[in-house]
């Protein structure tokens, strides 16, 4: 028989009781608390509305739903089920800034659902200082006539030079001469590509408080990047888009998707602390110590950031991975000791194996 956990959609700096279904909010004074409205149940005996579980000021969104792997799931069950979360995740954010839990999260019960936000409520709060009234926009761009642009690559200067020295080659053209070609179009392609993305990059950059790019996914694209925008900035932001729009009209084509919730910057996801990890990060750190407090990690991070940053050391072999290797152990200790100390800011965790089963829920921010 199935088991039906609290699927949890995301979570909202309010401690409101409300209750959210596909085509409205509701709110709870007429209704009384929020599990007894949302017995409102579907032919599979779950419920049909989410409702809030609120802890000191935050408060997951939650529904009740057969718990299933979402990592094996069939592709078109997986994308009928994001649809469902993003539309949910929509409705919320007509009221809400809502920071977004990773698709196929879920708890046990409300119980549960209330122990990840006490476990993840420092985190979830420095979240919130960051995202409150952001929203994402997500801007694809594509090469509107792909064979134009690709006759015009061919016939920069250097190819065309190219071209004319195999003409002349005593035995004819063969295939790796080809393969050369190819590889030359590809590099101007690329290079023409990079400059268009730039240019977009640029312009929406200039209303937006970050961006993050994202890959291209065939050769007729162009641009692909989520933008975090102030709700209040989104018309500027659309207005400029359309401007890039009317400069680029012969050229590419554009989609422009959202509002959508910060799913690009801070979905959160619950993980299971490891103490093999832990104590990785612990040693990376240069932390002998099995008991921190949050000044240590961060004086660590800071001293160790000193002695591998890429700027200050430009000609040390794989300083690149160094830095990033202490970038992931900051971030390991500082969500272990968030999580170990929950709504307390000034005391320390310990950093043994005994310490972290008592303390193995972590709430952090996917990479």
């Amino acid at each position: 028989m199935s088991e039906i956990g609290k699927y949890i959609y995301g979570v909202i700096n309010s401690d409101s009781e409300e209750l959210f279904d596909p085509g409205r909010t509701v709110d709870l004074e007429d209704v009384g608390s929020p599990r007894d409205a949302a017995e409102v149940v579907d032919n599979s005996g779950t419920s049909t509305r989410a409702y809030t579980v609120s802890f000191q000021g935050i408060a997951a969104v939650v529904r009740d739903m057969e718990i299933v792997d979402y990592r094996n799931m069939p592709k078109e069950a997986l994308a009928r089920l994001l649809v469902g979360h993003q539309q949910l995740v929509e409705k919320v954010m007509t009221r809400h800034t809502v920071i977004p839990m990773r698709l196929g999260t879920f708890a046990r019960s409300d119980d549960e659902v209330t122990e990840i936000l006490a476990c993840g409520y420092m985190t979830i709060k420095d979240v919130f200082e960051k995202a409150q009234d952001t929203i994402e926009m997500d801007v694809v761009a594509t090469l509107s006539d792909f064979g134009s642009f690709l006759q015009e690559v061919s016939q920069e200067e250097e190819i065309e030079q190219f071209k004319q020295s195999l003409l002349s080659k005593k035995g004819g053209v063969t295939v790796d001469d080809q393969m050369k070609v190819g590889v030359l179009v590809k590099r101007h392609m690329d290079k023409k590509k990079e400059m268009l993305a730039e240019q977009i990059q640029i312009a929406l950059g200039r209303v937006a408080q970050n961006f993050k790019l994202h890959d291209l996914m065939d050769d007729k694209m162009v641009f692909n990047s989520a933008f975090l925008v102030d709700q209040n900035m989104q018309d500027e932001f659309e207005r400029e888009l359309d401007q890039i729009n009317d400069q680029f009209e012969d050229k590419l084509n554009f989609r422009c998707v959202g509002p959508l919730a910060p799913y690009s910057f801070y979905t959160l996801e619950i993980k299971k602390a490891q103490f093999e990890e832990v104590d990785w990060a612990r040693q990376k750190l240069g932390l002998e110590k099995d008991y921190i407090t949050a000044d240590e990690i961060k004086k660590a991070h800071r001293r160790s950031a000193l002695d591998c940053h890429p700027d200050k050391n430009p000609d040390t072999p794989d300083i690149e991975k160094k830095f990033g290797e202490m970038t992931r152990a900051y971030k390991i200790l500082l969500d272990y000791y968030r999580a170990s100390n929950a709504v307390e800011n000034d005391q320390g965790c310990y950093l043994n194996a005994e310490a972290l089963e008592k303390n193995q829920v972590l709430v952090t921010t996917m990479a």
